[in-house]
């Protein structure tokens, strides 16, 4: 068992989605027994000063350490982010550039999206062995069917991907950035972004399934279980597609994330309508349209 005196975690988040940001980091930090400093490392993509206010605001910060770092400031000189025909915002591709950015010393990393709660010691994932791998990640499946990249890659057969090998879901990562770095794969996986852009329409995930085929290690779905599930004992929960902060939310699990956001700076939020949500999605598109010029 790996021993730690700091934990490197690394989350991106923009002014829209802090509020599940919060709900994230307060589970983390409610959850977290050994004496490990957990180090967040959020990257702003432009988050307002008042949220930043009301997040640093709601949490202890004894055992948790805030690292802010700028979107704009953190991309390399040159690099291009990957533009495909979906309402992500932009700030998923940041999990790319991980190795990138972080501290030369520090040779590995928890990625975590921020539509998630965690459940269990963030410890306990910290020291789960990946071996020789590039990453540690769960199979995107919602139960006990084993997703392949058959299944997740349409073009497998173009690509030459092995049918067979398991696809995993990109929202929790843990990270060798040494391994990352040796086999450049950022740049493999905006290749295969950039050149399947057809099949693309899950970005950096369909880029990374094809640039870490066979070469993940496969951690406990209970680390990355899907709001769609029933499962009775998470370790994580990912609010992977509705998020809990809408009115049309109707899947699993909202009790526990209300639990945590009401510990914050947002106690006592009220679910907001669809418009909003359509209006987020609208803008994350205008901001691609607007690299294209």
């Amino acid at each position: 068992m790996e021993t730690n005196s700091r934990i490197s975690v690394v989350v991106a988040c923009d002014n829209h989605y802090v509020i599940l940001m919060a709900a994230l980091l307060k589970s983390i930090e409610m959850n977290h027994l050994s004496d490990d400093i957990v180090d967040i490392y959020i990257v702003d993509d432009h988050i307002s000063k008042t949220n930043k206010s009301k997040l640093t605001g709601s949490l202890v910060l004894k055992k948790i350490n805030l690292i802010w770092l700028k979107m704009s400031e953190i991309i390399p000189e040159g690099v291009k982010l990957p533009l495909v025909n979906n309402s992500y915002p932009l700030n998923t591709y940041i999990r790319l550039l991980i190795p990138y950015f972080m501290p030369k010393e520090i040779k590995k990393v928890i990625f975590l999206d921020v539509d998630m709660i965690m459940l269990d010691d963030i410890s306990n994932l910290w020291n789960i062995e990946i071996g020789d791998k590039v990453i540690g990640a769960v199979n995107d499946n919602a139960g006990d069917h084993e997703k392949t990249i058959a299944e997740g890659i349409e073009n497998y057969k173009e690509l030459g991907l092995d049918p067979n090998q398991k696809y995993f879901n990109a929202g929790l990562q843990l990270i060798n950035t040494a391994r990352w770095l040796e086999q450049d794969i950022t740049q493999k996986t905006f290749d295969a972004i950039n050149n399947n852009k057809k099949y693309a329409g899950l970005g950096d995930q369909y880029g990374l399934n094809i640039s870490l085929c066979g070469n993940w290690h496969e951690i406990d779905r209970m680390w990355n279980c899907f709001s769609v599930c029933t499962d009775p004992s998470p370790k994580l929960i990912h609010y992977f597609h509705r998020k809990p902060i809408y009115k049309t939310y109707a899947y699993n699990y909202r009790e526990e994330f209300f639990h945590y956001l009401n510990l914050t700076a947002w106690k006592g939020f009220k679910p907001i309508g669809e418009t909003t949500r359509y209006m987020k999605k609208i803008n994350n598109i205008f901001e691609k349209i607007k690299l294209l010029f």
